[in-house]
C-alpha cells in the first residue's frame, strides 16, 4: 500500500485560507469587473447581455471549482449538484417572498402606489444584474471569505466577518450610505451567511440572492443596494418615511428588511446551532 505523498510547502501556502482569499478572490474580482463591463456594453440589448453574463458565471463557477481541484486538492461540495435544484428553487421563492412581502407592506401603508404596468420586456434588462450579483458576490463572499476564514476561525467568526466586508462593500455603490451598508451587513449578511452554514452549500444563498435582486428591479421596480434605479414591470410611486422605504439606498435599507431578512437568517443559525452544523475554531476541533 503506497503512503500519499505530503503535500509541498509551497502549496500547502497557495492551500492557506490567506492565500485563498487573494488568490480565488481576485480572480473573482476580476470577473465581476468584467461582468460589470458586459452590462454595460450590452446595455441596449438586455438578452445579449444576460447571455453573456450566464456565461461568465458558468466560467466562475469553472474557476472556483478548478481552484479546489488543483490547488487545494478537494472536491470543492459546497458547488456540488447534490441537493443544488431544490435549495436553489427555495432560495428563489423565499428571496422573492421576502422582498414582495415589503412591498406589500408598504402597499398597506399606503407608501408604495401602482401607477401602471409597462410592458413585459421590462422584466428582462434585470436578469444580467441579478445573475451577475447573486453567483459572483456568494462565489467571493460566502465561497471564499467565508469558507476560508471558517477554516481556521470557525463559522461565528466566519459570520462575522464575511457580513461585514459584505454590507461595506455596497459602499462603492453610486447612492451608498453607510447605514445602508450596515443594514445590508447585519440582515443580507446574517441571511445568506447562514444559508451556508446551514446547508454547507452555495445554493441557498445563491437562490436568495438572486431573487431579491431581480423582484426589486425587474417586478417593483425599486432601487437595488444604493445602484441606480431602474425601470422594472411595474411603474410606481414611493413616499414615505426612509426608515420604511430605505430612501435613496432601496429597501434594504428599511427596517421592513431588516426584520423579515434577519428573523429568517436566524431562524436558519438556531437550526444550524441545533444540527451541530457550525464549524468550531480549528484550536477547539479534535483529530
Amino acid at each position: 500500500m503506497t503512503t500519499p505523498t505530503p503535500p509541498t510547502l509551497a502549496r500547502r501556502i497557495l492551500a492557506s485560507p490567506p492565500a485563498r482569499i487573494l488568490l480565488l478572490g481576485f480572480v473573482l474580482l476580476v470577473m465581476m469587473g468584467l461582468s460589470d463591463d458586459v452590462m454595460k456594453g450590452f446595455a441596449a440589448d438586455p438578452v445579449k447581455a444576460a447571455a453573456h453574463v450566464i456565461a461568465l458565471a458558468i466560467a466562475g463557477f469553472a474557476i472556483y471549482i478548478a481552484h479546489a481541484h488543483f490547488v487545494e486538492q478537494r472536491a470543492a461540495p459546497e458547488v456540488g449538484t447534490q441537493g443544488m435544484g431544490s435549495q436553489l428553487g427555495i432560495g428563489l421563492l423565499v428571496g422573492a417572498g421576502l422582498y414582495a412581502t415589503c412591498e406589500v407592506i408598504l402597499m398597506a401603508m399606503g407608501i408604495y402606489r401602482i401607477d401602471g404596468l409597462n410592458p413585459w420586456s421590462y422584466l428582462i434588462p434585470a436578469v444580467a444584474m441579478a445573475v451577475s450579483s447573486g453567483v459572483f458576490e456568494e462565489l467571493l463572499f460566502r465561497g471564499v471569505l467565508f469558507f476560508s476564514v471558517e477554516k481556521w476561525f470557525g463559522g461565528w467568526v466566519a459570520l462575522v466577518v464575511s457580513s461585514l466586508v459584505f454590507g461595506l462593500s455596497h459602499m462603492a455603490n453610486p447612492q451608498a450610505t453607510l447605514e445602508g451598508a450596515l443594514f445590508i451587513a447585519v440582515e443580507a449578511g446574517i441571511l445568506l451567511g447562514a444559508a451556508v452554514m446551514l446547508t454547507r452549500k452555495l445554493w441557498l444563498g445563491i437562490g436568495f440572492h438572486v431573487a431579491w435582486n431581480y423582484t426589486q428591479q425587474a417586478i417593483f421596480s425599486s432601487i437595488v443596494s444604493g445602484n441606480d434605479a431602474a425601470p422594472g414591470w411595474i411603474r410606481s410611486t414611493i413616499k414615505g418615511p426612509d426608515y420604511l422605504t430605505g430612501g435613496n439606498f432601496g429597501v434594504e435599507s428599511s427596517v421592513l428588511a431588516l426584520l423579515l431578512c434577519t428573523s429568517t437568517g436566524i431562524v436558519m443559525l438556531v437550526m444550524a446551532h441545533r444540527r451541530g452544523l457550525v464549524v468550531p475554531p480549528i484550536w477547539k476541533r479534535s483529530g
